[in-house]
């Protein structure tokens, strides 16, 4: 792993934990059912008092989103929080504003009035507009005209693309290394982490309250208490998405840059000049698939 700058011993490291696409497709070890239940506890024996779940409604109409509501609710009665994360999951550089905020309302529908329900809106893929500056002001007006904040993101580990690999496996009949496939998990996620929390303190000169994008999926629901475990080792404190959100110079960042998209620190890096720190490999989703191939499916048993 990158060794970091001293500061980061110095502060109190903060984490908050927010999963995507809720209700999310069957992965390749459980049912929708059996994830949310084996997530709950698995957030429950960690000691996650409360991570953050963004709604795409309508997942809730597709045949795996069967029981969806059932499962979102769930969630909140082990005292988990809920968001809009729109109802059809688009792009917004290729939708136009117009449009897209209709499809926000069409989730804040469904949305409003739920017990746990948070006024905040992750935009799908990170995307909050791309080139387009003039659509990317019109969603912030947007926004702020209907009492939503943005859900922002400043930690990623793409642990949708790992989940990706172990569908295609799955679908291929190939056998996997689950001891592997955890190590995997974790190098990646934790990977991550160091790296977004590198990049807040070149950019802030501090350890922001980060917030963790992560999805609702089987592998969360495997591995979630063991990457916890290992956060808390490594001097990291999980706190609440409340807690996370209530940041005031992020809850404040408009960065203006050519392009709008990704993690909200990494846009503010960019408006800032600020100069990246060297990503760590199994960041990019070119090596985790190789070291799939290499570690879980061609070193079946090893566990290395």
């Amino acid at each position: 792993m990158l060794a970091l700058a001293a500061p980061l011993a110095a502060q109190e490291r903060r984490i908050a934990l927010t999963f995507d696409d809720v209700p999310r497709g069957a992965g390749a070890f459980f049912t929708p059912d059996e994830r949310a239940q084996r997530l709950i506890a698995a957030l429950r024996e960690a000691g996650v008092r409360q991570a953050a779940f963004f709604v795409t409604t309508e997942n809730l109409g597709t045949p795996d989103g069967a029981g969806g509501e059932a499962r979102i609710a769930a969630y909140v009665a082990a005292g988990h929080v809920i968001a809009n994360h729109s109802h059809s999951h688009w792009h917004l550089n290729e939708t136009e504003a117009a449009a897209y905020l209709a499809d926000i309302d069409r989730a804040a529908a469904w949305l409003k009035g739920r017990h746990g329900y948070r006024p905040w809106f992750r935009f799908p893929f990170l995307d909050e507009g791309g080139r387009d500056a003039a659509k990317r002001d019109a969603l912030r007006s947007g926004l702020a005209a209907r009492g939503l904040r943005n859900g922002y993101v400043t930690a990623d580990g793409s642990d949708w693309h790992l989940e990706a690999l172990t569908l295609a496996a799955k679908r291929d009949g190939k056998a996997m290394d689950m001891a592997s496939l955890r190590k995997l998990y974790l190098q990646s996620q934790l990977g991550g982490i160091a790296y977004h929390e590198a990049l807040a303190q070149r950019t802030l000169g501090r350890s922001p309250p980060h917030v963790m994008l992560l999805h609702e999926t089987d592998l969360a629901a495997l591995f979630i208490a063991d990457l916890v475990a290992e956060l808390r080792k490594d001097g990291w404190t999980i706190i609440t998405a409340d807690e996370a959100y209530a940041d005031a110079e992020l809850a404040a960042a408009m960065p203006n840059v050519p392009h709008t998209s990704g993690t909200l620190t990494g846009m503010m890096a960019w408006e800032r000049g600020v100069q990246p720190p060297l990503a760590p490999l199994w960041m990019s989703t070119e090596m985790m698939s190789w070291l799939f191939e290499q570690k879980v499916l061609a070193k079946q048993g090893d566990g290395k």
